[in-house]
């Protein structure tokens, strides 16, 4: 659904792009401040602030430069705000702007895209760095009161508290994840994905002005230690990520994989139907592969990634002629309740994130 993607001028510089389903302002300093959901009627950015802030720390850690991050890093920050080009860029039915900044030694360049009938803003990432000592992160200041947040591990998710009331919860200053970060309010939320980039931080503040809340997720990006390589990371990086307004939990999966694992076309005379199919947008196939020892059966991987229980059926685009549960050295699972084959495929019951792995001999 949505109109096709527009870019216009904004009052007081910068620009406005928008496709029917979110309107993006950026302001003159090339800053995100406002990205707002027009089905859900519904601000994503904090009042008075601003997402994709680029922000640079000091960093000296107490030892094990290339290791460690100590809390007291924080207690330094430049905002990033000074811009060397902010330029419109229209292609492919997309619509697009260019941030350039220059820091230190080093250059950064963005390109803010959003296309049509998606409610996601896209950002790539460009940094030339050449910083020593140096801590590089980007900030997503979000209008959302959330008491926790779930961060993507392996085959599911699991919550992190957004407050520090407890010495091991503020301990938890820079913590990882895989493809997304989601925070949610009963109804809303809003996804927070990445295709290289796993260490972020999230704190939770009260406005003073309207007595709302800021949560705001910072996700890590550079860091310039000279213990044991004083040449650690320097030169050109590239990073993906994408803020996805109005995301519940299943939503941030999809644009997880999307993200990391984005479509490809490939121009021929006919379709071609996929070896395997899962009628439950909860169900992730994560793996189909031919079985190690050569035998010529398939083995499928799939698991229950929204944190509830799932009834799918999988259906095959070939001929079966016999199905094992294994572990995932492809072993089979004596105690394991084999599911019967029967008109092309298979009924599974999944519990939450329960993760299972097939092997199907083929006819």
């Amino acid at each position: 659904a949505g109109d096709g993607a527009t870019l216009a001028p904004r009052d007081g510089g910068g620009f406005v792009l928008a496709n029917g389903l979110l309107r993006v302002e950026i302001d003159a300093r090339g800053l995100v401040v406002s990205a707002y959901d027009i089905a859900a009627g519904r601000e994503t950015v904090a009042p008075g602030q601003a997402a994709n802030l680029l922000q640079i720390h000091p960093d000296f850690p107490n030892m094990w430069d290339a290791w460690d991050v100590d809390a007291f890093y924080r207690n330094t920050v430049t905002d990033l705000t000074d811009l060397d080009e902010l330029t419109p860029v229209e292609e492919g039915g997309a619509v697009s702007v260019r941030i350039v900044r220059t820091f230190g030694d080093s250059k950064v360049s963005q390109l803010l895209t959003l296309a049509p009938g998606v409610k996601r803003l896209d950002i790539d990432t460009e940094v030339d760095w050449h910083e020593t000592e140096k801590f590089l992160k980007a900030a997503f200041a979000l209008d959302i009161h959330a008491e926790r947040y779930a961060s993507e591990t392996q085959f599911g998710h699991f919550y992190r508290a957004t407050h520090t009331n407890t010495s091991w919860e503020a301990a938890k200053f820079e913590a990882c994840n895989h493809r997304f970060v989601h925070l949610e309010e009963p109804g809303w939320g809003v996804a927070l994905v990445n295709d290289s980039t796993y260490g972020h931080d999230v704190t939770r503040t009260v406005r003073d002005a309207d007595a709302g809340t800021t949560t705001t997720v910072r996700v890590s990006l550079l860091r310039a230690p000279r213990f044991p390589d004083p040449e650690t990371d320097q030169g050109v990086h590239r990073f993906r990520h994408a803020l996805a307004p109005g995301a519940a939990i299943g939503d941030a999966v999809r644009e997880g994989f999307r993200i990391n694992l984005p479509e490809r076309r490939i121009a021929g005379d006919r379709e071609v139907a996929p070896l395997v199919a899962v009628d439950n947008d909860a169900v992730v196939v994560s793996a189909v592969k031919l079985a190690d020892d050569e035998s010529g059966d398939l083995v499928v991987r799939l698991y229950e990634s929204t944190g509830g229980r799932a009834g799918v059926r999988l259906t095959t685009g070939f001929d079966a002629a016999g199905l094992a549960v294994t572990d995932l050295l492809e072993r089979p699972l004596a105690d394991a309740v084999v599911p019967e084959l029967r008109d092309g495929g298979v009924q599974l019951s999944l519990r939450p994130f329960e993760l299972i792995t097939l092997r199907l001999a083929r006819g």
